[in-house]
């Protein structure tokens, strides 16, 4: 096994979607330092788009190109890297793998045996594990002796007491795996490790909500440092709307679209991960942004804007009870990190759970929005996940060397 603590070498990170991967390239030492980054985008159609940027110097550079697959993506990766002229080996490749099952939390070297596994989880999440699975394999062709490292959103909510993770079905579909797993495990990691940084260990300790707001949405309630419960269930669809994502359903809607549309069940499946969210509700677009700019002319953006931010302040609400009340409030992701406007409306009438914004601190984006007087702490907390990976590799790779 390589040395963690070789300062000569890099660790490469990789966060797949059905049609992305995001990358970065890091300096492996007790903190690895990311030296670059990038995104293949729109695999599989015909426009995408290969973006790759200078950490240090922050120049940018984005080219057109035909990806088809996964496989080309890794093809283009390594010429990207070829490009820079980096020297450094990789020393080991960390993944962010979207569902670890009942099976996987921490991280772990992939091996045939994990790879079997992931594969037979695939229908816990098609979205994002065959396309995980995919890179996988690709990266083990090109790099053949280097390790690969899965890391698992669901790790971060793997101790979530049983009131929580329970589904309310037969008894024997738990016994098969079926139950409330929660995602978005990297950034919750990263963002615990952040406001323990910032604000010492008591209030990394106490009663946190952490609202993690983008393209996916879920919200985490966390206590002692804990994950007790999450907006995200048995796959990441659940919970709130997001951009194309229906979150939580009346599930008597499976059998009525069955009975008066025909609608099949992987019909189903596509209209609530890739038809539903801000894009249904708005019929304009999956992108927040968007339905924010029109929503004073156009009653559709105006009602999936509301109805995000009324979910969100909906789950607030649930987490503060679940919790006992609420120390620590933070917003994070693109929407979270960007959209003053969402943090103020989810907020708005949280008086009576101690949470007051401060208006120019939120409009300015400050580290921390809350008003002197509010009992809740409410901040603003970038979220990285490639760093988040790349530090659980490092810690991997010292711990499998000491042994």
């Amino acid at each position: 096994m390589p040395q963690a603590t070789n300062e000569s070498s890099a660790i490469l990170t990789l966060n797949a979607g059905s049609s992305s991967v995001k990358w970065a390239l890091f300096r492996v030492g007790l903190n690895p330092v990311r030296t670059v980054a990038g995104s293949i985008e729109r695999i599989g159609l015909p426009d995408g788009i290969v973006t790759v940027t200078d950490a240090e110097t922050g120049q940018s550079e984005s080219t057109p190109r035909q990806i088809p697959d996964h496989a080309v993506s890794v093809e283009l990766l390594v010429k990207a890297l070829a490009r820079r002229g980096d020297r450094i080996p990789i020393q080991a490749i960390g993944h962010r793998v979207v569902h670890g099952g009942s099976r996987y939390a921490d991280p772990l070297v992939v091996s045939t045996e994990v790879m079997e596994e992931l594969r037979r989880l695939s229908p816990y999440d098609p979205e994002h594990l065959p396309a995980e699975i995919a890179l996988i394999e690709a990266f083990g062709a090109q790099y053949p002796l280097v390790p690969q490292v899965a890391c698992f959103d669901t790790g971060f909510h793997g101790q979530m007491p049983p009131v929580a993770r329970l589904l309310a079905i037969p008894r024997r579909y738990e016994k098969m795996g079926i139950r409330r797993y929660g995602f978005h495990g990297l950034s919750y990691a990263y963002l615990m490790q952040e406001l323990e940084r910032v604000a010492g260990r008591d209030a990394a300790h106490g009663r946190v909500i952490l609202a993690h707001l983008g393209n996916g949405a879920s919200l985490a309630a966390v206590r002692d440092g804990i994950s007790i419960d999450t907006s995200m269930g048995f796959t990441p669809a659940s919970g709130l709307p997001m951009s194309t994502r229906s979150g939580d359903l009346d599930p008597g809607l499976v059998s009525y679209l069955s009975k008066t549309e025909g609608m099949t069940a992987e019909q189903f499946h596509h209209m609530v991960n890739a038809q539903s969210g801000l894009l249904g509700l708005s019929e304009i677009s999956p992108d927040l942004r968007d339905l924010l700019a029109q929503e004073g002319h156009d009653a559709r953006a105006a009602e999936a804007v509301a109805l995000f931010c009324y979910q969100g302040k909906k789950w607030i609400g649930a987490y503060a009870a679940a919790l006992g009340g609420v120390d620590q409030l933070v917003f994070s992701g693109g929407i979270g990190e960007h959209a003053a406007v969402v943090r103020a409306r989810m907020c708005e009438g949280m008086e009576y759970l101690g949470i007051r914004l401060d208006q120019a601190r939120n409009e300015a984006h400050a580290a921390v929005i809350s008003s002197p007087e509010s009992r809740v702490t409410v901040r603003v907390i970038p979220t990285d996940e490639e760093s988040q990976i790349a530090q659980s590799v490092s810690r991997l790779l010292a711990l499998n060397d000491s042994r």
